[in-house]
């Protein structure tokens, strides 16, 4: 602003002002030193720099939440902080946080010992802040691929399990076509349009270039990809699965924020003027999604199988909110994406925190009887499954009505109806655990529940409770965050 000593002039390096990305540089240097420090101390050092990734996370949120309010940009105005980027640069950096939380008794076991782990939570975590603030084509594939290899690492993190390795071979090979497809529609609209801002292309776009939409639908084919919507969903069951379950309710939450944030925001801001060719491709992956979602999962008989299936239903579902195009629509993807995060980090939390023996519970069947063995923390998973079903007045049910109310008001009634009816047959399965859980025969009990776990379980569930009772705050900031995206 041309003032010495003002904040932003104390941020500023080579011409650029630092100030908007200081969350960003903080995390990174953080990342950087845990790694200086795992290196030098070995695996002993693992629970030190779990607990240090926590903090790290925490005060990188701070940060985001102390930056100066209004509009940020830097970088050539590729990089920008509004409402819409804070809002979710904290959800994701809480999904992070709450992850290493949940994983540190699998890091610091002793066969393991991986101090790597939160390392590449935070730098996938640095490159899904830049992802959720990149207002171009550079920006957006920059953020896109340092969340991304961290993620395919992370994936294979448990080196002696068959099922892991595989997890992340096949993350990496899709990953990599995704990606490329990506990079071939980016190229495509830069050829045509001449630049890479969000804002050039907006305005190019205006002009209805045939080559404009082709390098559109390759461009969205990637970011599918990236929030497992059809039909670039195939990775997602054998991922779930076979990944650590840590790791599965990491992918289950922050990388699905990011990617669905970036997705609104290329719609919402680059494509605004060509809004019927997208919308035609939102509306045919979102009913494709929660359709395969809700009928995929049926007869799944490993729990982390089914909660991919779900996974997929539920990004279906918060397309339905994009579709709209609205600002009443981008708030309720906001909503759809903080509440599902909840909701699924809480269930697989529970999948975690079950075990016999020593032995990680997987199939649905092993959860019986359940309610007699561990009444408490069966009623908590009971209410995150209703949840996640939808039922009111429970906050999973609201998620719904948001992105439902969104598109009928803006004449998506087809939609919504095709919508409500696979939300119905997606009750099922959830309904299904809850029967196991309660009405079948009684199995073995099960093993002593951490303290960490129980507290992640019992915070999620009463959330999804407790939501109905108070939800102004959250509303409201999903409120600014998409009007600001306007």
């Amino acid at each position: 602003d041309g003032r010495s000593g003002t904040p932003a002039m104390m941020f500023e390096a080579a011409g650029y002002q630092l100030l908007p990305v200081l969350p960003e540089i903080v995390l990174a240097i953080g990342a950087m030193a845990s790694l200086m420090i795992g290196a030098w101390c070995g695996p002993r050092a693992a629970a030190f720099i779990t607990v240090l990734a926590i903090c790290l996370l925490g005060a990188t949120g701070v940060i985001e939440y102390l930056l100066p309010k209004g509009r940020l940009v830097t970088f050539g105005g590729g990089f920008i902080v509004d409402e819409f980027a804070r809002f979710l640069k904290i959800a994701a950096l809480a999904g992070s946080a709450a992850t290493l939380v949940l994983s540190r008794e699998f890091i610091e076991d002793d066969s393991r010992r991986m101090f790597e782990f939160a390392i590449l939570v935070m730098l996938s975590t640095v490159g899904m802040m830049v992802l959720i603030s990149a207002a171009d084509l550079i920006m957006l594939y920059l953020g896109l691929e340092l969340m991304s290899l961290a993620l395919y690492v992370v994936a294979a993190s448990n080196r002696d399990n068959v099922k892991s390795t595989e997890a992340g071979l096949k993350y990496f090979v899709l990953g990599a076509l995704a990606s490329g497809m990506l990079l071939y529609g980016a190229s495509l609209i830069y050829g045509f349009t001449g630049t890479v801002s969000f804002a050039g292309i907006a305005a190019a776009a205006k002009t209805g270039s045939i080559g404009i939409v082709f390098g559109l639908v390759f461009l969205l084919a990637g970011l599918c990809f990236k929030v497992s919507a059809v039909p670039f969903h195939m990775w997602t069951p054998d991922v779930y699965e076979g990944a650590p379950t840590p790791v599965t309710a990491f992918f289950a939450s922050a990388p699905k924020i990011a990617a669905m944030a970036v997705f609104t925001r290329v719609v919402l801001t680059a494509f605004s003027g060509i809004a019927s060719e997208w919308q035609q491709i939102v509306v045919f992956v979102a009913i494709a999604s929660m359709a395969l979602g809700s009928f995929g999962a049926i007869g799944q008989r490993n729990i982390k199988r089914m909660m991919a299936y779900s996974s997929i239903g539920h990004m279906g579902f918060a397309l339905v909110g994009l579709a709209a195009g609205t600002v009443e629509g981008a708030q309720g993807v906001l909503l759809y994406l903080v509440i599902y995060a909840v909701m699924t980090f809480g269930a697989f939390t529970v999948i975690l925190a079950m075990s016999r023996d020593g032995q990680p519970l997987e199939q649905i069947s092993d959860f019986a009887g359940l309610s007699r063995t561990n009444p408490l923390m069966a009623f908590f998973f009971a209410m995150l499954l209703f949840s996640l079903a939808g039922i009111p007045p429970l906050a999973g049910f609201f998620a719904k009505f948001y992105v439902f109310t969104a598109a009928i008001k803006a004449g998506l009634f087809a939609l919504s109806v095709i919508g409500v009816i696979t939300s119905v047959v997606g009750a099922f399965y959830y309904l299904n655990v809850i029967k196991v859980m309660y009405f079948d025969e009684r199995a073995e009990a099960t093993d002593a529940v951490h303290i960490e776990l129980r507290s992640v379980v019992a915070a999620t569930a009463l959330f999804n409770m407790l939501f109905f009772a108070y939800p102004a705050p959250l509303v409201s900031a999903a409120t600014a965050a998409a009007k600001s995206l306007f």
